[in-house]
Parts: C-alpha cells; structure tokens; sequence
C-alpha cells in the first residue's frame, strides 16, 4: 500500500463545519465545501490530526488502527493532555533517573510487557509520519544468549583480522581505515571482553538481560535511523516505569551492519536493516540519587 494513501473518513451527518482539521492537516486531505469538511486531497500522512482535533467526533483515518493505544498492563486515559497539563518536574527526574542496566536478574520479562513497550515505541514521531519500524523481540533468556553468540563470534574473528599488522597496515594505504582505528580504539577491550565470555561465561554483550527488542525500518522510511532511535528513547524512558532496566548495545548493531549471516538466524528478512538494539530485563541494581551529564556545547544566536 502506498504510504500516503488517503484512509481518511468525514461522516458528514457529525460535522459542524469547525474547519479546525483543515487548520491542522499538513497535507491539505480536508477541504470546507458547503459548510461540511470533505477529503478532496490525494496524498495524507495518516497522522491522525485532524481526528484528534474534531469536537464532534466526525472523523476517522482508517489507516490508524486504534488497538495500538490500547495496552495489556496499565490501561490509558484516552483524553488528549494539553500543552503545560504534565508536570515536567516528572518527567524531568524520570529522564534523570534512567540509567543503563548492566547487571540483570534471571527473571523473565513476561511478552505482555513487550508488547506494550512496543506501543509505546511507536508513539514517538517518525520522518514524514512514515511510521515504518519494525521490531524484533528475543523474549527468552535463552534467545538473547543465542543471538549474542552471533555477535562474540563476529568480534572475534573482527580480532584475529585486526591482529595482522600487515593487513590493517595494507588496507590503511589504499586508503581503508577502518580496521587500523578499530584496533586502536577497541580491539584490547573487545579481547578481553569476549575471552570472559568465552572462558569464564560472563556476559559482555547483554549483561545477563533476559529480553531484547531489535528496532529496524522498513523500505519507504524517510529517516529510518532517526525514527529508530526517537522509538528507542520511549523504550528506554518507559521500561524504567515498568520496573525494567535497560540497555543499548551498540556493538550488536555494528556487528549486523558488517555480518549478513546474523539477521537470518533470528528471522530478520534480508532487506531490513537494523538501527538500534535494546537488552531489557529486571535490574540487579538500585541507585540512591540523581547525578548529572557532561556539559554540551551550546549556541543561542
């Protein structure tokens, strides 16, 4: 289906003539004829504006499948919350308070929770409202251990390339850089990191979390890294307030970046490309206060 396909419905029986849709739609779908809102456009971003914004409930876009705001475990006051209407001192010590877990019970993350921090994803907004994500979720323990051995295996044959001189030495003069700097920056760490894993069973990649989610994009996403890193955020914000930690790993994206042999096994198509990799799971740690971040360069102008 083509993405800016026009799913969009007036029951004219409803409408007052308000025009407030025509005010909010940025593809111009909704002109005012005769005093009743009608599609007349041939493009919509599906954005569910000008349902959102109607007093008399007279519009709906088909295309917006209403069961993604419906969640299995917390239920969701439907009424729209107005600009300034949350408090952002809440909100402010929830972005404070997330940290990256790297040490995990053995508890499962049960599926229902999954789903839901799915939804929740999907709430962020995305380049041209394309809406193109796609997730992939190891909901076992065992899954997560699976597919980062995929990842070790990638790395240490990464390593033994990156030990010989005279290869990285060749590829950097004609003109490849890529596995010199590689070795400089993160060839010991990754060495030691994959001999605890291999030799004393601790888990570098995952650290011990029991549930993954995998973001990707489809084909017609304009910016699909973007988008899945903005869904990722709501991930990482809303799986503190389910008692999850979380994690981004990013060495398992660049591993499937370079290794093609890895999406398959965890039934990833070919075309599909993979930006972020989130682990979940309880946290085995607990924080006493707030700290803070390394200051930014900042211009006003």
């Amino acid at each position: 289906m083509n993405p800016r396909n026009v799913t969009t419905v007036v029951d004219p029986d409803k409408c007052t003539g308000c025009g407030l849709c025509l005010e909010v739609c940025p593809s111009d779908t909704l002109s005012l004829i005769n005093g009743i809102a009608v599609v007349t456009g041939e493009n919509s971003l599906s954005c569910g504006h000008c349902m959102a914004v109607c007093p008399a409930d007279a519009i709906e876009v088909k295309a917006l499948d209403t069961e993604m705001t419906s969640f299995e475990t917390f239920s969701l006051d439907k009424k729209w919350m107005n600009f300034g209407e949350f408090p952002t001192t809440d909100i402010a010590r929830l972005m404070a308070s997330r940290r990256s877990c790297r040490n995990f019970k053995t508890r499962p993350v049960e599926v229902k929770i999954l789903r839901d921090l799915i939804k929740l994803a999907i709430l962020s907004p995305s380049g041209t409202n394309s809406q193109e994500w796609t997730f992939t979720c190891l909901s076992s323990r065992q899954a997560v251990v699976d597919f980062g051995t995929s990842i070790q295996h990638f790395f240490q044959s990464l390593n033994k390339k990156a030990e010989n001189f005279f290869l990285r030495k060749g590829l950097r003069l004609v003109g490849i850089k890529a596995l010199d700097a590689y070795y400089r920056e993160y060839y010991s760490s990754v060495k030691d990191a994959m001999d605890e894993m291999e030799n004393q069973d601790i888990d570098r990649l995952f650290h011990g979390a029991t549930a993954c989610i995998l973001i990707g994009s489809g084909r017609q996403a304009s910016c699909p890294k973007e988008d899945a890193m903005l869904a990722a955020g709501n991930i990482l914000l809303a799986a503190h307030t389910m008692g999850l930690g979380s994690c981004l790993i990013g060495f398992a994206v660049e591993a499937m970046k370079a290794d093609k042999t890895i999406q398959p096994k965890i039934d990833i198509p070919k075309g599909e490309k993979i930006h972020a990799v989130i682990a979940l799971g309880y946290p085995d740690e607990t924080y006493r206060r707030i700290t803070g971040r390394k200051k930014p360069i900042i211009r006003f102008k």
